[in-house]
């Protein structure tokens, strides 16, 4: 299983970069874990759009949804120009996707996301766990058939949720908005310090920082977290790739 970061941002995106975007590959699976702000145009430097199989969406807030509405241009144009057959599958996690302003159903299948579904997608299995945020908020795990798994977190405040779920996951890539000394600054999402926590705790076997502050010394976020857990840490940047 293959990782790449595509975007990494919270709430907005730097210059020439993108808010949360990650694709998960398995041989010829292709799959991607929410679709952010400027997600689409940093892609298409690593997979063709027509190569997507299908995408999952954490929760509707912008910086997770916004590229979604144009992907379904892409898969529309994609379509007309005979280029592709199907609609694109895609599953959010939201109370309901009728207030979602997509409008080709025949372009973007769009799907509500049920706790308790695994849903396969070629070579891999997604799987989901509620976390804790303003609005409702999965987190998603991808595994493969050797049982390699992958976690992401989502936006989470800390919660017992996200330390079951994570459980001796091979990966997980968590949010990290904010420095210990702003621990419970903003509810529902996580400092260094809980991210430490919950790494330490649910055993896994690397951990990738996303979700990244605007504001600080970003480079001080692994410092942070390396008490509370020894193993690999890496913060995410465009273009990270990470082979399970």
């Amino acid at each position: 299983m293959k990782l790449t970061v595509i975007g990494y941002w919270g709430a907005y995106p730097k210059e020439n970069e993108a808010t949360a975007c990650y694709l998960i590959e398995q041989d010829e699976t292709k799959i991607l874990f929410d679709c952010g702000s400027g997600a689409l145009s940093q892609l298409t430097n690593y997979i063709s759009i027509n190569e997507i199989d299908a995408v999952f969406i954490s929760h509707i807030h912008a910086d997770h949804i916004a590229d979604l509405y144009c992907l379904e241009y892409a898969m529309l144009i994609q379509q007309q120009l005979g280029n592709r057959n199907s609609a694109l599958d895609v599953y959010i996690y939201t109370e309901d996707l009728n207030h979602l302003p997509l409008e080709y159903p025949t372009a973007i299948r769009a799907h509500s996301i049920n706790l308790t579904s695994v849903i396969k997608v070629g070579k891999l299995e997604v799987t989901f766990a509620e976390m804790l945020h303003e609005i409702p908020t999965c987190a998603i795990k991808a595994t493969n058939a050797k049982g390699t798994s992958l976690v992401y977190s989502g936006d989470s405040g800390y919660t017992p949720n996200l330390i079951r779920f994570s459980q001796d996951a091979d990966l997980l890539l968590i949010e990290c908005s904010f420095y210990q000394r702003q621990k419970g600054y903003v509810k529902g999402h996580l400092s260094t310090t809980e991210v430490g926590e919950i790494a330490s705790k649910a055993n896994v076997g690397e951990l990738v920082l996303t979700h990244l502050p605007h504001f600080g010394d970003i480079s001080q976020l692994i410092n942070e977290v390396r008490p509370y857990f020894q193993k690999k840490i890496s913060k995410a940047h465009t273009g990270l790739s990470i082979l399970l």
